[in-house]
């Protein structure tokens, strides 16, 4: 939604950026948004944190015991050469009386240790005999009690502000009693698809025409990172329409995302539209496939756009698209995903001028170790090859590979959270 009109044209609108400097300037161009609200604790799944969780109460709450077994004072063991009554029984959810000398307590998991306790023994290795148990005497003192306080203690941060609540960030919230999460609220982005020759699954194609799968990969991209979408529609190419839709977006959502026109063709519009409401901060990355990307301001509101080929919008928008919708959500961290170490299982013979990001899986090698295999085909537009695909091998300007060779693989499990 317009935040006011940035009138200055960013230096790097006018050269070609690489992939990191790319990434570091479009985190820096945005902000995350202003308003958030409260959520039940079990509501907040995928949100990002506004506040910090800081705990009211340590955890454990008290001295407790880590297993089944028995709860003794070390010392009684060599007294009573191992043998001691079982004065009492403490289950979870119910706490002993102080122990008397002499004696053992049986206590389960998570129960308070009674006052007098300095060593539970697991009951593996104890043996009943009526009333009383026999307790190897050369257990080691201290043992199996969990110390209050030892994984929380009272007043600190429990889970960061910036961070996009997973199940485990539930649950440790609710371990310190929180019942309610203070959160951004979910970012609206609006979409839009350019070009004449594109009709919706459903409808019989015409001469020239074909499906929009833009439009379904784009939603989806958007929706697994947890993003509200407004629909924009496709926009038929000329500049009259491209400026109407890229107005309807600016006044609707946070973010606007388009898919096609971003070259500098007779029927691309989308470059001189976002001229004439706003300004063009970035346009071309050296990277394969994806070059032209666009970035800029609508009436103040920030605007994405990548290729119209499915493999590039992909490409395009997991490296830079993401970047811009993590840092509006709020979230905190590295903006560039991160890769991961991964033997080649291809050979790479001929460099390129330009980052390649290349469709590749993991596969299990001859010798049992993963490695990857690329797609055989290097076109951008075989969607294909992307629903093939585990993630990305990242092949460096000027680079060749052998079989063998480390090389840098982005996951989409990574890209797409």
């Amino acid at each position: 939604m317009s935040q006011g009109n940035d009138c200055d044209t960013a230096p790097e609108a006018k050269r070609t950026l690489t992939k990191q400097e790319a990434i570091d300037f479009l985190a820096s161009r945005v902000e995350p948004i202003a308003d958030t609200e409260t959520l039940a604790t079990e509501a907040a799944l995928g949100r990002v944190l506004s506040e910090p969780v800081v705990s009211s109460i340590q955890v454990p709450g008290w001295d407790n015991s880590a297993m089944d077994g028995y709860a003794i004072r070390h010392a009684d063991l060599a007294e009573h050469d191992g043998r001691l009554p079982v004065a009492q029984r403490i289950p979870a959810g119910t706490a002993g009386a102080p122990l008397a000398p002499g004696t053992a307590a049986r206590i389960f998991t998570g129960a308070p240790v009674p006052e007098g306790t300095d060593t539970v023994v697991v009951q593996e290795v104890c043996e009943r005999d009526g009333d009383h148990v026999i307790i190897p005497t050369d257990i080691k003192p201290g043992g199996n009690i969990r110390r209050a306080g030892e994984d929380i203690e009272a007043g600190s941060t429990v889970i960061a502000a910036g961070t996009r609540l997973a199940p485990q960030h539930l649950g440790l919230a609710a371990s310190v009693g929180v019942a309610e999460l203070r959160v951004y609220r979910r970012l609206r982005v609006a979409v839009l698809a350019s070009g004449d020759e594109l009709v919706m699954p459903g409808t019989p194609l015409g001469p020239g025409q074909i499906y929009n799968s833009n439009r379904f990969a784009l939603i989806g991209l958007l929706q697994s990172l947890d993003c509200e979408v407004v629909d924009l529609g496709i926009v038929a190419d000329t500049l009259e329409a491209t400026k109407e839709a890229l107005r309807r977006g600016a006044a609707s959502a946070d973010l606007i995302v388009a898919s096609g026109g971003v070259s500098v063709g007779e029927e691309d519009h989308i470059r001189p539209a976002v001229e004439a409401l706003g300004t063009l901060e970035l346009w071309n990355i050296a990277i394969r496939p994806g070059k032209p990307v666009v970035f800029g301001r609508v009436e103040g509101t920030p605007f994405f756009g990548s290729p119209g080929n499915p493999v590039s919008l992909f490409v395009t928008f997991c490296l830079f698209g993401r970047p811009i919708v993590r840092r509006l959500q709020g979230l905190t961290g590295d903006a560039a995903p991160r890769t991961l170490k991964i033997r080649a299982g291809f050979d790479w013979p001929k460099p390129d001028k330009r980052t390649e990001f290349h469709r590749a899986r993991i596969e299990t090698g001859a010798d049992g170790e993963p490695e990857l295999a690329v797609y055989p085909t290097r076109s951008s537009a075989v969607l294909s090859s992307v629903a093939w695909a585990d993630g990305f091998v990242e092949i460096p300007p000027g680079r060749t590979f052998q079989r063998g060779d480390l090389v840098d693989f982005l996951s989409f499990s990574e890209l797409l959270h």
